[in-house]
């Protein structure tokens, strides 16, 4: 399968990738939609996929057979092959039933594969945010530095006192997966876990801190596992968090991060505040 890019380009308003995520414009976008119609159905990660640090093998593909591939829209379909499974149907195209088609066929291949259906559509940046109903891809960009310091004590997970009680915090921010991550720390598989204590006691996490080349050999900071505990929010520590994790990202050589942000969540209102560019809007919805 090969992608005639003069069709894709006009209507792509996000540089997004499927089965990779959000990528920067100027990134090779034309290649790596090819790439990952190669490797579809190998299992195989491409070198730069940043879920490369969760498994062995990529258990989302394209559906290369039914990709649909015109002037005015491109319907590309993925499989998630965990548990029940899901057919995601990109939709680029700005065509009046754009949506409706890409709809219709997330349900055809969902019966096929006995997964549920989704759709997934691009809004630019310059649309207002209650358009989206989805995320915000937000980017870092560590040309100018990292930005202001955190101002509140940061710690590594490594240097926490003896009964700072990380467990306790991962299980109780287990659904922010913390209670994975904690897993991944203890198996020695992961980066480093930046803290921030009050009385004692973790607060709140950002982390794994690690980087990646991308396609173009660039070093980007991976997202990370952010949050604090209801109870300890409105201190301020989540913004330190986020600081610790942008300065330890200069230091280690990153030359930008991409983040997917839920519009008007915590995380999204930080992120803006913190000056990070908006690439524009990723919209799911079941179907």
């Amino acid at each position: 399968m090969r992608f005639h890019w003069g069709w894709i380009e006009p209507v792509m308003p996000v540089p997004y990738v499927p089965t990779l995520g959000p990528a920067r414009w100027g990134d090779p976008l034309h290649e790596l939609l090819e790439a990952v119609v190669d490797v579809a159905g190998s299992g195989r990660f491409l070198p730069h996929d940043k879920d490369r640090r969760w498994g062995d093998t990529k258990t989302e593909r394209v559906l290369v057979d039914a990709i649909e591939h015109g002037q005015e829209q491109t319907l590309i379909p993925t499989l998630v092959e965990r548990g029940r499974g899901v057919v995601k149907v990109h939709v680029y195209g700005a065509a009046p039933d754009s949506l409706t088609a890409g709809a219709d066929l997330a349900r055809k291949l969902a019966a096929v594969h006995g997964a549920r259906a989704r759709i997934v559509w691009f809004l630019d940046a310059d649309q207002p945010d209650a358009y989206a109903q989805g995320t915000r891809v937000q980017l870092k960009d560590f040309t100018a530095g990292p930005g202001d310091a955190p101002g509140v004590p940061i710690q590594e997970y490594k240097e926490l006192p003896e009964g700072a009680g990380f467990g306790a915090f991962a299980e109780e921010m287990a659904e922010d997966g913390f209670a994975f991550l904690h897993g991944q720390m203890q198996a020695g598989t992961v980066g480093p876990v930046l803290t921030v204590l009050h009385d004692g006691m973790v607060a709140g996490a950002i982390g794994p801190m690690e980087t990646m080349p991308d396609a173009r050999g660039y070093a980007r900071l991976l997202p990370q596992y952010f949050g604090v505990l209801p109870q300890r929010r409105g201190r301020g520590y989540g913004r330190a968090l986020w600081r610790a994790a942008m300065h330890w990202g200069h230091q280690h050589g990153a030359a930008y991060q991409l983040l997917q942000t839920e519009v008007g969540g915590a995380s999204d209102r930080l992120c803006r505040a913190e000056g990070l560019s908006s690439l524009g809007f990723i919209n799911q919805a079941d179907v």
